[in-house]
């Protein structure tokens, strides 16, 4: 009976010990919240797309180790039978373990995937997936690429919206989100009250687009500004205040764009650890979705789980092109959210052109339509903490009230 007695207990310290070191694991990532959802994701997620590349053992063995490091969050846009089917195998039994953020509005048809808003076809693309996955809900319902304002405006009390709101209302899905490369786009669907996560094409090159411009418009990505957009700039500092969460696309520049500086919009290659570190920099960034094929792709983004302050420090990129002189706004708007809600990169993009082509009645306009004004600005220094070119915003905002106010 002591022997027995022994081989339990011996075995409970064995068991014990691996749940510690399991949770120990799984403490390394770092997680954040989902805008207002109430849910936590982890800062890296994993992408649908290389699931379509391998078989059923490879898709479990990527899965697990996705888990097992941590990684909660998984975008599945592709409505391939095989990728939804590899997802749902390497699932089985952990499903609980992951929050899916599953797309509407994407189907199979003539062996390539489809976005579609036929609410027939509509409805048999999301029961397909939800068949594949073996389960009875996701929890982000994501509506399908919506990239420009006769999209977004097609979808406002059209049947397929109303699917999507009897989809939350059943429970099928948790959460309403929708997916876009425009910016303003992203800006309308943040500001509609009803859109609760937003998932963006991120990286440092896309925020020099113009306008509401999208990377594969012709010429788009080689007329980029020499700073981020200030449509981008509204957006991110708007989900930031509103609490709606960000999810990233094209973390690295679709394809790995950026990762080679002879691929690089910006002429210069970002590491991994470099892109990451940019787009979590903004407040208003839940998870970068990434991209992954295989497991030693996997290892090797998993590595933003250990990189240091040295690896993660993007603007050493930004020093090498010369996209910035040290002190100089970019109107990146890392810096923030203001404690006061001052648009601060606004301000400071209203103040530059004020000072280098003259104030006119239009900047005026534009600086007393903002929300809060520069006067307001306490000096707390909470938005130099996070400002990656050393700007000294206290006396830029003192130089805006003198010119504005």
């Amino acid at each position: 009976m002591k022997k027995f007695y022994s081989f339990v207990m011996a075995a409970l310290c064995i068991a014990a010990i691996g749940c510690k070191q399991q949770a120990e694991k799984q403490s390394d990532m770092k997680f954040r919240p989902l805008g207002n959802t109430g849910l936590m994701v982890s800062e890296i997620s994993i992408g649908c797309g290389g699931f379509e590349k391998i078989d059923s053992a490879a898709s479990l063995e990527l899965m697990t180790m996705a888990l097992d490091s941590g990684m909660n969050y998984i975008d599945i846009y592709d409505a391939s039978p095989k990728t939804r089917s590899n997802i749902g195998y390497a699932l089985k039994g952990r499903r609980d373990e992951m929050i899916i953020q599953g797309h509407i509005g994407t189907v199979w048809a003539n062996g390539q995937h489809k976005r579609t808003r036929d609410l027939d076809s509509t409805r048999a693309g999301f029961e397909d997936l939800l068949a594949r996955l073996g389960t009875d809900h996701i929890e982000v319902g994501m509506i399908h690429i919506t990239d420009s304002r006769e999209e977004w405006e097609e979808i406002q009390d059209s049947p397929f919206l109303e699917y999507v709101f009897q989809l939350k209302k059943e429970g099928k899905i948790k959460h309403i989100g929708l997916s876009s490369h425009n910016a303003e786009v992203a800006l309308m669907a943040a500001k509609s009250g009803w859109v609760e996560v937003i998932m963006f094409s991120l990286n440092p090159a896309f925020d020099r687009l113009r306008g509401g411009a999208i990377p594969w418009e012709k010429g788009a990505m080689d007329n980029l500004q020499a700073g981020i957009d200030p449509i981008r700039v509204e957006f991110y500092d708007y989900c930031a205040t509103h609490n709606i969460g960000v999810t990233v696309m094209k973390t690295f520049g679709g394809g790995g764009r950026l990762l080679d500086e002879k691929t690089s919009p910006l002429g210069v290659a970002y590491t991994p650890e470099q892109c990451i570190a940019y787009c979590l920099a903004k407040p208003c960034i839940s998870t970068c979705i990434l991209g992954i094929d295989n497991l030693d792709e996997l290892k090797a983004d998993l590595h933003w789980m250990h990189a240091t302050d040295a690896e993660k420090d993007y603007t050493i990129v930004g020093k090498q092109e010369q996209a910035a002189k040290a002190g100089d706004c970019t109107y990146c708007n890392h810096c923030s959210p203001c404690a006061v809600g001052i648009p601060i990169a606004k301000v400071n993009e209203l103040l530059d052109k004020a000072e280098t082509e003259g104030k006119s009645p239009e900047l005026q306009a534009q600086y007393d339509a903002l929300p809060h004004h520069a006067s307001e600005c306490t000096h707390c220094g909470a938005c130099m903490s996070r400002c990656p070119f050393g700007v000294d915003i206290p006396s830029k905002m003192d130089r805006a009230k003198e010119v504005f106010e």
